[in-house]
């Protein structure tokens, strides 16, 4: 299963003193040495963390999956078009929101987002949508062409011990009605080192996107390292 790691966050250390460091750039580089498949970047329409010139670095020294978690807007899909990233993701984004709260509203958008799929896909690059898991959002996003889809986790994250079983069935469930119907399938947001390794055991994942957790362990203990115990993490739960 591969591990997307979300460097989001190093820029938000960087931005708070308009600094040049942290570089999540050298983060991305460190992720990757220390197990990483790929590298995750959303760049935001306000730029509170990635800025376009950590896109274009990324690009160039990033060997592995560069994906690309963007709006579904005119500037954005100018970008990229330009940068060129292995995957993008699309994403909901609001201004007043400190991070995204939950998936696409596939339904009522899924003209405009069919036309944004397409323009993309016709420059070679795949399209996933970040949706909740609901049966419906993945019905949709196949009818509209998406590639790939990524099952919002936040709903699981956050629920009390109780529930989580219940938001973790309706995770599974979504997983293998996109694999069932010739989508690949990825999960994440809000996912940690203390309960990643359920989701990790679902069956069909492709992979798995994590960020605040990875970063928020990385002050601590360093990228290379907080990387590697994800990784492991991950690998012990899918061997079950």
């Amino acid at each position: 299963m591969l591990l997307g790691v979300n460097v989001d966050h190093v820029a938000t250390i960087r931005q708070a003193r308009l600094a040049k460091e942290p570089d999540p750039v050298m983060a991305a580089t460190l992720a990757i040495l220390g197990g990483a498949d790929g590298i995750t970047v959303h760049l935001r329409e306000d730029r509170r963390h990635i800025q376009d010139r950590d896109l274009r670095l990324l690009r160039d020294i990033v060997t592995c999956e560069l994906n690309l978690e963007m709006a579904a807007t005119p500037e954005m899909l100018r970008i990229a078009i330009d940068t060129r990233p292995d995957l993008v993701t699309i994403v909901p984004e609001k201004r007043q929101e400190l991070t995204t709260e939950g998936g696409l509203n596939v339904k009522e958008n899924r003209e405009r987002l069919k036309e944004f799929i397409k323009r993309i896909n016709a420059y070679g690059i795949p399209v996933s949508l970040f949706i909740n898991p609901s049966i419906e959002d993945v019905d949709i996003s196949r009818e509209i062409d998406a590639q790939m889809v990524e099952i919002h986790t936040g709903m699981y994250a956050d629920a009390p011990a109780l529930n989580k079983p219940e938001e973790l069935k309706k995770i599974s469930n979504a997983v293998q009605r996109a694999r069932s119907i010739g989508l690949e399938v990825n999960a994440g947001h809000g996912l940690n080192y203390h309960n990643v390794k359920p989701v990790a055991q679902i069956p069909n994942l492709r992979g798995l996107y994590i960020g605040h957790s990875i970063v928020a362990r990385a002050v601590l203990v360093g990228m290379k390292e907080a990387v590697r115990e994800m990784k492991n993490l991950i690998e012990s739960a899918t061997k079950v």
